[in-house]
């Protein structure tokens, strides 16, 4: 059967029979034909629990017993719902009673119609027609199953808890945590992983696979081999991925980034994000874990692995002997079962933690005969899961199984923390005992026993958070079925009406109406749930809150945590009058005295424990474990605390502090011996007028910064003097607008980044050795006033950096003046030197041989440069080229475009006129790599290859502000094209609308500058091939000066469309039809004044297209959602408060 099995089942019918018996039959006492059938109930329950445990064995090989639990199952939850209305309205009763003109919501609409009339009393609600039909129909439902029941042959059995043997008391499993449990077997492989990983025998990607069935321990051998202290050493970087079912390479490679870069802006172009991840490797050892893959599409992989050269291993996982043959792994480690002697040690460790039965000779010969059941011998089922697995679960207590069931709405990898669960579960009622403990304390007990039993397991990368193995996560959905379902982005899942809990997943901050359309069919959902990754808000379509909402009457969990509304201030607790429970307050400093009255708390009686936080002085000892601190914007402080003193502080920001002058001895502590002896990342910014650093060096026996690796000054303008001349673990030093600060890197021996943009002298006095300096990676100079290193020095310190930048350099000539070159270097930028007249002295010494490595060359607004190297042809490595500000480009010829291009940028060059010369266009660009080209502000281009057509592998492709007169190739575009941007060529417009934009079958962004169309008056134009074509997500319109109308047949398809922006168009008047847009998730709309009056919320036209759309901007002012829609959330929840009085009221703290 699906969802809880018999036990938990048969704990539902006891709980639903002891409603019936406590209270309702009570209520309806006076309604004799409700009342007898009430009571029919109470007697039938019973007889269809008793035969529970035989249905359960029975359904394994008998369809028909399966389906009858599934109909029982259903049936319970709606016996449930009624008799939470008749509990509802007995609690209503009685609060009329104490107010007897109760005021009249404004969100009446919301509660059920057959609960609310002018003069309400019990029998009007018992004749209502809607209950009473409700009731007859569970009625006969309760016959139906009660008659199969017989047919089907079920009696009446001995429950699992009793055995042939008698009854044995089974061992309470042990709690384990985390190095109770020693990994036992697979030494073998792991040891044959670290040889081959820590190898450098490899010239391109070396990939190692980890296959078995589910639960033979791939994860589990993978995170030894990752967390190993070898690979550490061996590795710069390291990255784990869990893949699952969902192999989509552009969030993959995302992940990958954001483990590399934390910052690393959000894209969407797989393209940019491979450029970024390829620049990123660059030189680097890299070690890889895919885990859980089962897409078993080789192209697929061959699309993903694009970024990763040598030095770069992976470590895949995967149930599928088909994947690990497309990876071409190395070698592929086949996990079979363990011996014997291994399976007997692990069943020691989780019954009875120790290494085998020898303390524990009573128990030896009923490991060794579980060891050995044929339960381990059973084939595995379709989706993957042991059947032993099941096993466990069998054997959970019945509480725990619907515990346990009901987390199946989590994604894979999703953390959660223990107090979000025991909150979910208390609201939907799963924390019933007949014992004294009640509420926190019993759902405590009840997930420290899931984590005991191992269905849930301590977060690897946050200890106070917890997670579901991937394993234990199949298992939870097997078991669940069609009652227990999620929405992950724009799949769904088995939603049905059967369905009671729901979570919906999201990456896009955008939640449209067409995203909720599989909840309306889920008319007696208990569950709705937002998931947000990477996301801490989101916009909600206003159709949720007013129609969706007040359809699902049943709902005990409702969170809209996240949502984005006006009015997230104290003062709008004052409609939340009936919280419960415990109450915290935070962040009480940024909070006035007429807000806090405005909060009403005084009228919360519901309240019995209140917690209020301010921050705390930074001396407090419960600082002590500090290992991450920021100070910001205090404008009036003139010193800083003396922070040295943390003894773990390992990252420190200091922001903003105006009337700081001199840092000294009281920042690191007086008398302090070791000040700041963890810290590793020191930075400074905006300290305006900071003009002295003593840093105390005079004292030899107190050690400054031992192990600070980064080193970062920013805009501080007065800062005087130098930077501490002994910082021996130093690896990253930025200095950036400290225009009065003289940097030496004399003894900074481990520099390897070094970033340099404005400040008064750059030093190297030589005074290291050669031999004890390490080359920098990194290096970016700019606008600096004096440069002060000799030139054989510059080239032994910066000669190899990977990643060259210099600019903001007026009297530089040649590189080669302070001994720069680009020998060397894979990715260079040069910018803002207007005296450079070539990159090299002479260009003899640019050979292919020694800049081959070159993927990256950025050349910007060089004014004095005359030519590009006449190798670039050769270069064979370089991928990304952008040219600014170059006066001397007219086209390129076949002899200086590289053959593997992917992006080329072209902007600012006033005198460009072709890409290519025509007698040369067949050979001139690359027609496999190439993927991206954009050329901008070059006034006399007038061409576009009339290759163009052939160059399949183009996917962006932006034309903007070039010759009025710039021609469309007669062939068109690639089809292939995801990204169009035209702007101000409206002989382009013109033939895009002739050829017909539709041709365009995978374009999912387009953006239309109008300028010089004057005679287009609706988008797209009536009776042309202007069909958008379907696979459109965003568009951006502008600059139309008589545009009037959007025709809504040419967006009838655009069933993805998410973002519409249109500006600039004073004559426009309407949008495309309401349906045209159900998709859309953000609208904005500038500079049209008769739009925006049509979109007016009164009694604007238009309004009736918009309003259901989450985000929607006009003339950047935010009109959806409104300030009215908080209010009216804050009402609903209001208004669940009332209905669920068993501590549903403590989940909305989360709001």
């Amino acid at each position: 059967m699906s969802v809880f099995g018999e036990a938990a089942l048969s704990a539902f019918l006891e709980l639903l029979s002891a409603k019936l018996l406590d209270s309702v039959l009570n209520f309806v006492a006076d309604h004799r034909q409700v009342h007898q059938q009430l009571k029919l109930w109470q007697s039938i329950l019973p007889e269809i629990k008793t035969v529970l445990n035989h249905a359960e064995e029975k359904q394994i090989k008998d369809e028909g017993v399966k389906n009858w639990l599934d109909d029982l199952q259903d049936l319970a939850y709606d016996v449930d719902d009624i008799l939470d209305e008749f509990a509802y309205q007995e609690l209503r009763l009685k609060h009329q009673k104490t107010q007897p003109q109760a005021s009249t919501s404004k969100i009446q609409k919301l509660i059920p119609t057959c609960c609310t009339g002018g003069n309400f009393s019990p029998i009007s609600f018992m004749f209502n027609a809607k209950m009473i039909s409700k009731i007859n129909t569970i009625t006969d439902r309760l016959n139906s199953l009660n008659t199969r029941r017989s047919s089907l042959g079920l009696s009446e059995i001995m429950s699992q808890g009793a055995t042939s043997k008698g009854n044995k008391t089974r061992l309470q499993p042990a709690s384990l945590m985390d190095g109770a449990v020693e990994y036992v077997g697979r030494a073998n492989e792991k040891q044959e992983m670290l040889e081959l990983l820590n190898s450098n025998n490899s010239d391109g990607v070396c990939v190692l696979s980890i296959v078995g069935m589910g639960g033979m321990g791939k994860t589990t051998l993978a995170q030894l081999v990752y967390n190993d202290p070898s690979i550490k050493e061996s590795f710069d970087h390291k990255s784990w991925v869990c893949v699952s079912d969902d192999f989509d390479a552009v969030n993959i490679t995302k992940t990958i980034l954001r483990s590399l870069d934390a910052e690393s802006r959000d894209e969407n172009d797989l393209n940019l994000l491979q450029v970024k991840l390829k620049e990123k490797l660059s030189g680097k050892r890299f070690l890889l874990v895919l885990d859980d893959i089962w897409n078993e599409s080789y192209s697929d992989w061959t699309i993903l692995r694009t970024p990763f050269g040598a030095g770069t291993k992976i470590i895949v996982t995967t149930r599928l002997e088909k994947v690990s043959s497309n990876v071409d792994s190395v070698k592929a480690f086949y996990l079979d079962k363990l011996s014997h002697h291994d399976c007997l040690s692990i069943f020691a460790q989780h019954a009875l933690k120790a290494r085998n039965f020898d303390g524990h000779l009573q128990f030896k010969e009923i490991g060794e005969n579980i060891v050995r059941s044929e339960i381990w011998d059973l084939p595995e089922d379709p989706c993957g899961l042991i059947p032993a697995l099941r096993l466990n679960y069998h054997y959970l207590p019945p509480h725990l199984k619907r515990c346990f069931a009901y987390c199946s709405i989590f994604p894979k990898d999703y953390e959660f923390e223990e107090e979000e669960i025991i909150l979910l579960w208390r609201a939907e009622g799963f924390l019933q005992s007949k014992a004294k403990i009640q509420g926190k304390g019993l759902g405590n007990q009840y997930f420290q026993d899931l984590v005991s039993r191992s269905f849930f397991q301590r977060s690897g990368k946050d200890k106070s958070r917890f997670v579901m193995h991937d394993l234990m996560n199949d298992l939870a959905q097997s078991i669940a079925g069609e009652i227990c379902c999620r929405l992950e982005g724009d799949k769904q899942s088995k939603f049905s009406l059967r369905t009671r809990h729901s979570a919906y997943v999201s990456d896009d901050g955008y939640h449209s109406v067409k995203k909720f359309e599989a909840f309306y069919q889920m008319t007696s959902l208990h569950t709705f749930l937002p998931l947000l990754h990477g996301k801490c808000h989101f916009y909600l379509t206003n159709v949720v809150v007013e129609d969706l909402l007040p359809r699902l009457s049943c709902l005990r969990v409702l969170s809209l945590r996240g949502w984005e509304g006006d009015g997230h201030l104290i003062r709008e607790l004052k409609n939340l009058s009936n919280l419960r429970g415990n109450f915290c307050l935070s962040g009480l400093e940024n909070v006035n005295g007429q807000d806090v009255r405005e909060a009403k708390l005084n009228g919360k009686l519901g309240i019995d424990g209140l917690e209020l936080q301010w921050g705390e002085d930074l001396e407090n000892s419960s600082f002590k474990n500090l290992s991450s601190l920021k100070l910001r914007n205090c404008k009036n402080c003139k010193s800083l605390p003396s922070v040295g003193r943390l003894p773990l502080l390992k990252d420190l920001s200091i922001i903003g502090f105006d009337q700081v002058q001199k840092i000294g001895v009281e920042f690191f502590g007086e008398n302090q011996l070791n000040p700041f002896a963890s810290l590793e990342i020191l930075s400074f910014e905006s300290l305006p007028n900071w003009k002295e650093w003593d840093t105390c060096e005079g004292d030899e026996k107190v050690l400054k910064l031992p192990s600070l690796r980064e080193l970062s000054i920013k805009t501080c303008p007065q800062l005087l003097g130098r930077l501490p001349t002994h910082l021996p673990s130093l690896q990253k030093l930025e200095i950036h607008s400290c225009m009065s600060l003289v940097v030496s890197i004399s003894s900074f021996p481990s520099l390897c980044e070094l970033s340099i943009r404005g400040c008064a002298e750059l030093v190297d006095d030589c005074s290291s050795p050669a031999k004890e300096i390490s080359f920098l990676q990194t290096l970016s100079l700019s606008n600096i006033s004096k440069f002060n290193i000799p030139a054989d020095r510059t080239m032994l310190r910066f000669g190899k950096s990977e990643h060259f930048e210099i600019g903001g350099w007026e009297e530089l000539a040649s590189l080669s003046q302070h001994g720069f070159s680009l020998v060397g270097h894979r990715f260079i930028t040069v910018g803002c030197c207007p005296q450079l007249q070539s990159l090299e002295a002479e260009e003899a010494e640019l050979q292919p041989d020694k800049i081959s490595r070159v993927e990256s060359l950025m050349i910007v607004s060089c004014d004095g440069l005359n030519r590009l190297p006449q190798v670039l042809h050769e270069l064979t490595f370089l991928t990304v080229m952008e040219i600014q500000g170059f006066r001397g480009l007219v086209s390129f010829t076949e002899n200086n475009l590289p053959p593997n291009l992917k992006k080329l940028k072209i902007a600012g060059c006033e005198n460009l006129k072709h890409l290519v010369d025509e007698n040369e266009d067949k050979i001139g660009l690359p027609t496999t790599s190439f993927r991206t080209f954009v050329v901008d502000g070059c006034g006399n281009f007038g061409a576009l290859p009339k290759c163009m057509a052939s160059i399949t592998s183009l996917r962006r492709l932006s034309v903007l502000n070039c010759s009025a007169d710039i021609s469309f190739p007669s062939e068109g575009f690639p089809a292939n094209i995801t990204s169009l941007e035209i702007i101000n060529a409206p002989k382009n417009y013109r033939s895009l609308v002739e050829w017909g934009l539709n041709s365009l079958s995978s374009l999912q962004e387009l953006i239309i500058g109008g300028e010089g169309c004057s005679n287009v008056v609706s988008f797209p134009e009536k009776g042309t091939r202007m069909m958008l074509p379907p696979s459109l997500t965003r568009i951006f319109l502008s600059g139309f000066e008589n545009l009037e109308f959007m025709f809504s047949e040419g967006f009838q398809d655009l069933a993805s469309l998410k973002e519409l922006m249109i500006g600039d168009c004073p004559k426009l008047t309407s949008l495309p039809e309401k349906y045209m847009l159900r998709s859309l998730g953000h609208l904005h709309i500038f500079s049209c004044p008769l739009l925006k009056k049509e979109c007016s919320s009164n009694n604007g036209r238009e309004w009736s297209k918009i309003s259901h759309i989450p985000l929607v901007q006009i003339d950047l002012e935010i009109v959806i959602p409104e300030e009215s829609e908080w209010n009216m959330i804050l009402k609903i929840c209001d208004w669940f408060l009332q209905i669920h009085g068993r501590g549903t009221k403590n989940h909305f703290k989360h709001l």
